[in-house]
C-alpha cells in the first residue's frame, strides 16, 4: 500500500506540517525482512494462527458536516481494537489512545455545531475547519488499511501461496503501525491547539421514525390554491383568455419567495385543457439550452430524432411541430435577456390564440419578453396582514382561529418581520410547527433572529437570514442529509429512493432501533418535507416521493457545503480551477449540466479524496476514476442525448463503492470485464444500453441489494447465488437461461421485481420456470411482468399458483389476458394493478372490485362485454381513488356504467382515452361517483375531429355532477 498525505495546519505562532512515509517496499520484501526481522520473530506465531477477517462494520454515523466526519473514524478505530482485527504488540494501545484523544475532539466540535457560524471566534473556526479535513484523511487512511488487510487475508491454497499471503498481512500490519504513529501525531497536535485557543472555554460561553405530517398536503393546497392567490389567478386567467388571436407574452415579476411559480402553475393547471399542446418549463440561471430544449419536445410529445444535437435545428423542429398548433407554456425562472432570446425562437407567430407564461425576478427580463406591453406584466404582492395570518396559523395549528391567547402578539410581530412572503412565513411556521418550540420563550428567541428591515424592504441577505434559522434548527443529524441536495442541480425533481440510498452509501443514516436504513432514510426525507426545508414533489398512495428545492433554499445550500467544504459544484474549467487553488481537498464534486468537456478534462488526479461524483449533462471525457479510491458514490444522469458512451472501465477496483446509478437512456454504458472488487457494491442502477457484455463475476457481489440491468441484457448467470438481492429489473427476460429463470425462485429477499421481453415471445419452457419462481418469492411486493408469451400460452395453465402473499403493486402487460386472472382476488394487500384485460363482465370486475386495499385500477384494451357495459354496484372498490380505462378497438366510455350513487366512494380521478370510436355521450352514471374531482380525457389523432364535442359533453356532464368536477383534455 502507498499511502501519501500532507497535512499542514496554519497557526498564529507556527507552523506544524508532517509529511506521512511513503512506503512502497522498493528493495523487496526481503530486504524489507531483515529490516524488521526483530519485529515479525515477536509477532509471527500469533500472526500465523490470527489473521484478521473483514467484516462489515457498525459503527456511529455521521451527525453534522463536521463533527459527524469524527464518529465513523472513531467507530473504525474501535474495530480495529476487536477480535476481528487482531493488532501487533503495543499496536492496541496506540489506537486506543488515538480513540480517546478524537472523541475528546468529537465532543467538542458537536457544541460547536449548534452555534451559528456568525458567531464563530475566527481561531475556533480554524481549528474546527482544520480538525475536519484531518479526520477525513484520517478515516481515508484506516479504510486503506482495512481494505489491505482484508486482500492480504485473501483464502489461498498451496504452501507456497500461504507464505505470500503471510508476509503480505505481516507487511500490511507492518504499515499500520507506522501510520498509526503519524496520526497519533496529528492528534495530539490538533488537541493541543483546541487547548491553547481554550475552545472548550469559548464553546461555554457561546452557546424516532416520522411519518409525513398529515398537515402537509393541506398547507400546500392552501399556500398555492386559497391563501392570496385566488385574485390573481383569476386577473392572470382573464388575461390569457381574451379573444386575440395573436401570440400573447405574460410575465410575472417579483422577489423570490413570493411564490412566482405557484401562481404560474395555478393558472396553467386552470386552462391547459384549452391548449392541444403544453408545457411548463423550469430554466435557471445556467440553462444548458439544448438540453432545455431537447426537453422541451419530449414534454409536447415530439419524438426525438436522432440525427438533431444542435440548437438550431432543435429550434427548427420546434417551430415546425408548433406551426399550427394551439400551444400554451410556462417559461419559469427566466434570469436573463440572452436566455429568451434563444427559447423565444422556438415558438411561432401562428394565429391560433397561443399563450406564453414567463416568471422572473428581474424586471428587465419581464418587459423584454413582454415585448415591451406593460399592461401584460403582473407584479406579485406580498401577502396581505389577514392573508399571511391565515396560512402562518394553519401551518402552526392546524386552524387559523387555533392560537393560543399567550402566542397572538408575538405571532404578529413575527409576521411583521415576514413581510407577507410566502417562502419565509411557511419556512418559520414549519419551524414553529416542529414541537421544538413549545414554550413562549422559544418564539421569541425565534422573533428576536429575524432581521428587522424586511418587513420594509425585503432583501436576498435578510431572506437567507430566515432560511439560517430554519437550518440551524433542525437536528444535527439531518444537516449533512440536508446539504447533500446541493449535489443537484438547481429546478431538479430529485427522486425520494434514490437520494436516500446516496444518504446510506455516504453513511449518513443511522440504524434506529433495528429499523430497516431505507426506512429510517425516509423518515429523515419525510421530516425535511415536514419543516418545509425541501418542497414536496410527486405523491404517490400518500406518500411524497420526489423533492424539489427552492432555490432560494438552494443558495443557503450552496454556501453552506462552501463554508464546510461539503460539496464543491463546477459549472465550467475555471470552477474546477479554483477548486484545484483552495486550501483544502475536494470531497464531494458535482458537475452542472452546463459544464462541458472542458470542465471534465480539467479534473485530475489531485481530487483522488471525492467521495462522491455526480455528472448532469453530456461529456466525452470520463473522470479519472482509477485515482478516485474513496468514493462512495457515483452518479450520472444524461438527458436526451444518443450516442453518448459513459465509460465505467475503470470502476473495477473502488473498493469503498456502495452506489453506482448510471441514466443515459439514449446512450450506452461500458462495463469492465470483472466487477469482484466492488466488495461494498449495494445499489447497481443503469438505465442505458451496454457496450459488451455484463461482468461474469457480477453474482460474486455478495452485498449488491438493489440491480436495475442495462437495457435489453438477460439475467446474469449464476444468479441464485445474489441472496442479497431486493429489487431486481431485467428487460430481456426472453433470452435468459433456464436456469436463471429458475434460480430467481431461490432469492429469499426479493421485494421489487420486474421482468420485461422487449416484444419478443416466451417459450413454453420459460414461462413455466417464471412464474414458478415469482410464486417462490415470498417476500415479494411489487411484481411487474411485461411479457409476451408464445401462442400456446394457456391462460388456466399458466399461471401464479401460490401467488405472494404480501403483493401491493401488480403490472401485466404485453399479454392480453381473456379475462382477469384469478389469483389477483388472492392479494389481500393489493393497492395498484396495471393490467391488459379483454373482457371485464360484471362477474369479473367483482375479482378486482372487492380488494378493500386497490386505490389505483388501470385497465388496457377493454372491450364492451358481450351482454353489455359492465355494472358497479355499491360495496365494490371501497378505497379506489384512481381508474384509468383504454380501449384501442372499443368506445371506452360505454365499458363501464356505474349503478347507484356512493359507487367507488373514495374515487377522485377518472382518466378515459378514446382512441378509435366514440358513441358520443358520457358513462352512464357519473354522477353517482360522489368524490369525483377531476376527469382527464385522451383524445387520439383518430378521433380528433371529436374533439370540440367530446370536450363540450363532459363539461356538462361535470356541471351537472354534485361535486362539479374539473376536466382536462389531452390530445395524444
Amino acid at each position: 500500500m502507498t499511502c501519501q498525505k500532507k497535512y499542514i495546519y496554519k497557526k498564529s505562532d507556527t507552523q506544524v506540517a508532517v509529511q506521512a512515509s511513503t512506503i512502497n517496499n522498493p528493495m523487496g520484501l526481503r530486504s524489507c525482512m531483515h529490516s524488521t526481522s526483530g519485529f515479525l520473530r515477536a509477532n509471527l506465531h500469533r500472526l500465523l494462527y490470527s489473521l484478521p477477517q473483514r467484516k462489515e462494520i457498525e459503527m456511529a454515523r455521521i451527525v453534522s458536516t463536521t463533527a459527524g466526519m469524527m464518529k465513523p473514524l472513531v467507530g473504525k478505530l474501535a474495530m480495529l481494537m476487536g477480535d476481528d482485527y487482531n493488532m501487533l504488540t503495543g499496536m492496541r494501545t496506540q489506537v486506543s489512545f488515538l480513540e480517546k484523544e478524537l472523541s475528546a475532539m468529537s465532543a467538542a466540535l458537536e457544541k460547536m455545531e449548534l452555534m451559528d457560524d456568525e458567531h464563530f471566534d475566527p481561531q475556533a473556526k480554524n481549528w474546527r475547519d482544520h480538525v475536519r479535513e484531518m479526520s477525513y484523511d484520517m478515516e481515508d487512511c484506516v479504510d486503506d488499511f482495512m481494505r489491505d488487510l482484508g486482500s492480504a487475508n485473501a483464502t489461498s491454497s498451496g504452501f507456497v501461496q500461504k507464505i505470500t499471503q503471510f508476509f503480505q498481512t505481516m507487511w500490511a500490519s507492518y504499515q499500520i503501525g507506522r501510520r498509526i504513529e503519524e496520526l497519533k501525531v496529528l492528534a495530539l497536535e490538533a488537541n493541543e491547539r483546541r487547548l491553547r485557543y481554550k475552545i472548550d472555554d469559548y464553546i461555554n460561553s457561546a452557546s424516532g421514525v416520522v411519518p409525513i405530517d398529515p398537515r402537509i398536503s393541506a398547507i400546500y393546497q392552501e399556500a398555492a390554491g386559497l391563501v392570496g392567490i385566488d385574485g390573481p389567478r383569476e386577473e392572470l386567467v382573464g388575461w390569457l383568455k381574451d379573444s386575440s388571436r395573436k401570440l400573447k407574452v405574460v410575465s410575472i415579476v417579483g422577489f423570490g419567495g413570493l411564490g412566482k411559480t405557484t401562481l404560474a402553475k395555478q393558472v396553467y393547471d386552470e386552462i391547459r385543457g384549452q391548449f392541444g399542446c403544453k408545457a411548463f418549463v423550469p430554466v435557471s440561471q445556467r440553462p444548458d439550452m439544448t438540453s432545455l430544449l431537447t426537453g422541451l419536445q419530449l414534454k409536447l410529445g415530439m419524438e426525438e430524432s436522432s440525427r438533431v444535437h444542435e440548437l438550431q435545428d432543435i429550434i427548427d423542429n420546434l417551430r415546425k411541430y408548433l406551426t399550427n398548433k394551439r400551444y400554451l407554456i410556462v417559461v419559469d425562472d427566466l434570469w436573463d435577456h440572452s436566455a429568451w432570446n434563444a427559447i423565444s425562437c422556438a415558438f411561432p407567430e401562428n394565429g391560433t390564440g397561443s399563450r406564453i407564461i414567463v416568471t422572473t425576478r428581474v424586471e428587465d427580463v419581464a418587459r423584454g419578453a413582454c415585448f415591451n406591453h406593460r399592461e401584460c406584466i403582473y407584479r406579485m404582492k406580498p401577502l396581505k396582514e389577514e392573508e399571511s395570518r391565515r396560512l402562518f396559523f394553519n401551518r402552526v395549528f392546524g386552524s387559523e382561529d387555533a392560537c393560543p391567547q399567550q402566542f397572538e402578539e408575538i405571532s404578529d410581530e413575527i409576521l411583521k418581520k415576514c413581510g407577507g412572503l410566502p417562502l419565509a412565513i411557511i419556512t418559520i411556521a414549519s419551524l414553529l410547527a416542529s414541537h421544538q418550540a413549545g414554550s413562549r420563550s422559544d418564539w421569541e428567541s425565534i422573533r428576536n433572529s429575524l432581521g428587522a428591515k424586511f418587513a420594509t424592504k425585503p432583501t436576498l441577505e435578510e431572506m437567507r437570514s430566515i432560511l439560517n434559522l430554519s437550518y440551524m434548527h433542525i437536528p444535527l443529524h439531518l444537516r449533512v442529509c440536508f446539504l447533500y441536495l446541493g449535489m443537484y442541480p438547481e429546478d431538479h425533481e430529485i427522486n425520494r429512493d434514490d437520494l436516500v440510498r446516496q444518504w446510506i452509501a455516504e453513511g449518513f443514516v443511522n440504524h434506529l432501533h433495528g429499523s430497516d436504513l431505507e426506512d429510517v432514510g425516509k423518515s429523515y426525507f419525510n421530516e425535511l418535507i415536514n419543516r418545509s426545508m425541501i418542497q414536496s414533489g410527486s405523491i404517490k398512495y400518500g406518500e411524497v416521493v420526489s423533492c424539489r428545492v427552492h432555490d432560494m433554499m438552494l443558495d443557503l445550500i450552496l454556501s453552506k457545503c462552501a463554508e464546510d467544504n461539503f460539496i464543491c459544484v463546477a459549472y465550467n474549467s475555471e470552477d474546477v480551477a479554483r477548486m484545484h487553488g483552495s486550501e483544502y481537498k475536494v470531497r464531494r464534486l458535482s458537475l452542472g449540466s452546463s459544464s462541458g468537456d472542458a470542465t471534465s478534462r480539467a479534473i485530475d488526479t489531485s481530487m483522488s479524496q471525492v467521495r462522491s461524483f455526480s455528472r448532469f449533462g453530456e461529456s466525452k471525457y470520463a473522470p479519472p476514476l482509477t485515482r478516485f479510491k474513496h468514493l462512495r458514490m457515483l452518479l450520472f444522469k444524461i438527458p436526451y442525448k444518443r450516442n453518448m458512451i459513459v465509460d465505467l472501465t475503470a470502476i473495477g477496483q473502488l473498493f469503498q463503492l456502495r452506489y453506482l446509478h448510471v441514466s443515459a437512456e439514449s446512450g450506452c454504458i461500458e462495463l469492465p470485464a470483472e466487477v469482484r472488487g466492488l466488495v461494498n457494491l449495494e445499489t447497481l442502477e443503469i438505465y442505458a444500453r451496454l457496450e459488451g457484455s455484463l461482468p461474469s463475476d457480477i453474482y460474486l457481489l455478495s452485498r449488491l441489494t438493489r440491480l436495475i440491468l442495462p437495457y435489453r441484457v438477460k439475467l446474469p448467470e449464476r444468479l441464485k447465488n445474489m441472496k442479497s438481492l431486493h429489487t431486481l429489473c431485467c428487460s430481456n427476460t426472453w433470452e435468459s437461461s433456464l436456469e436463471d429463470l429458475k434460480g430467481l425462485g431461490e432469492l429469499p429477499n426479493i421485494r421489487e421485481l420486474s421482468m420485461c421481453t422487449y416484444q419478443r415471445d416466451m417459450v413454453d419452457g420459460a414461462v413455466d420456470a417464471l412464474l414458478y419462481s415469482v410464486g417462490s418469492l415470498r417476500k415479494l411486493r411489487s411484481l411487474s411482468l411485461n411479457c409476451r408469451f408464445s401462442v400456446n400460452y394457456d391462460e388456466a395453465r399458466h399461471t401464479i399458483t401460490n401467488p405472494p402473499p404480501f403483493i401491493e403493486k401488480l403490472i401485466l402487460r404485453g399479454r392480453r389476458f381473456n379475462r382477469v386472472p384469478r389469483f389477483i382476488g388472492e392479494l389481500r394487500f393489493l393497492r395498484s394493478v396495471s393490467m391488459h384485460v379483454v373482457q371485464f363482465p360484471t362477474d369479473e370486475v367483482h375479482v378486482v372490485g372487492n380488494l378493500s386495499s386497490l386505490v389505483k385500477l388501470r385497465i388496457w384494451d377493454m372491450h364492451v362485454p358481450e351482454d353489455g357495459a359492465a355494472v358497479i354496484g355499491a360495496g365494490l372498490f371501497p378505497a379506489l381513488e384512481v381508474l384509468v380505462l383504454v380501449s384501442d378497438d372499443d368506445d371506452v366510455t360505454a365499458c363501464m356504467k356505474f349503478e347507484a350513487a356512493g359507487v367507488m366512494p373514495s374515487l377522485r380521478r377518472l382518466t378515459l382515452r378514446l382512441c378509435h370510436s366514440w358513441r358520443g355521450a358520457a358513462p352512464v352514471g357519473l354522477e353517482h361517483l360522489l368524490a369525483l374531482e377531476q376527469i382527464r380525457l385522451e383524445i387520439s389523432s383518430s378521433v380528433h375531429e371529436h374533439h370540440s364535442l367530446a370536450e363540450s359533453t363532459f363539461r356538462i356532464a361535470a356541471e351537472a355532477h354534485p361535486r362539479h368536477p374539473s376536466v382536462m383534455i389531452n390530445v395524444l
